[in-house]
């Protein structure tokens, strides 16, 4: 025969509400990281003191301030209402607590090119020669004063007919 559950209190430290909160934010589409509000929280941050992004409060109700950034090219408010979503579905699950308030503070944009881009551009600067010519296209001698080879798609896109009159 199951035993009766007998009503208890759990306790739950600051810091495992942090880090959920912290997994449920990096889990989000569109989050590049947190950011620091103020410059003390970066120093301490900077010394390994604090872990930036997310302020905790829990006089009046559970109230949360996560200050993050957003990938380049993806709906801001999209990724805000994710993080949102994500944020108290995992305190709903993992504690059984909701939240009173939760602001959200998107503080930057971050750029990220992918790896295609990051190869093309890698690639580009290694066909560079410190001269300046790639190394598919010979020097052009000092003492000439015709251009070195020019690109045969670019003069016939360049070029244009005149009409005979």
């Amino acid at each position: 025969m199951p035993e009766r559950s007998v009503a208890g209190r759990s306790i739950v430290t600051r810091r495992a509400i942090v880090d959920i909160v912290r997994i449920a934010v990096q889990g989000s589409y569109g989050v590049t990281g947190f950011s620091d509000p103020s410059f003390g929280r970066r120093l301490l941050r900077w010394i390994g003191l604090d872990r930036p992004g997310i302020r905790l409060t829990t006089e009046g109700g559970l109230t949360l301030d996560v200050f993050i950034t957003v990938s380049f090219g993806v709906p801001v408010a999209e990724v805000a209402r994710q993080v949102d979503s994500a944020v108290r579905y995992s305190l709903r699950q993992y504690l059984g607590a909701e939240v009173a308030s939760l602001a959200i503070h998107v503080d930057g944009l971050r750029y990220q090119p992918s790896a295609v881009e990051r190869a093309e551009a890698i690639e580009r600067a290694e066909s560079i020669d410190v001269s300046g010519s790639s190394p598919d296209q010979p020097p052009a001698e000092a003492g000439s004063r015709e251009p070195a080879a020019v690109n045969p798609t670019r003069r016939a896109t360049g070029a244009r007919k005149r009409k005979a009159t």
